[in-house]
């Protein structure tokens, strides 16, 4: 049976990076909050300054739905639903 994921969070991410220079991998836990959804992947922490600070990519569905909700999408209806 295949699960199906509608959005993954987390309160803590692992970053792994390999150093150029020496091939040496190092590995980091951050307390990042981690949300992911079929519009958009959004990492949100804090500042120096204690102050929340994100970043958020969106996916092109993500994009159109964004579009859409600002009224520069393509005239269209999705569902069928509307004249």
């Amino acid at each position: 049976m295949e699960d199906n994921f509608f959005e993954i969070t987390a309160r803590m991410v692992t970053v792994e990076v390999r150093d150029e220079k020496t091939g040496q991998v190092f590995r980091r836990d951050l307390p990042i909050d981690y949300f992911e959804n079929a519009n958009c992947l959004r990492l949100q922490g804090e500042n120096l300054d204690g102050s929340v600070s994100q970043l958020v990519f969106y996916t092109a569905r993500g994009l159109e739905r964004l579009k859409d909700l600002t009224g520069l999408g393509k005239d269209h209806d999705d569902c069928g639903t509307h004249d």
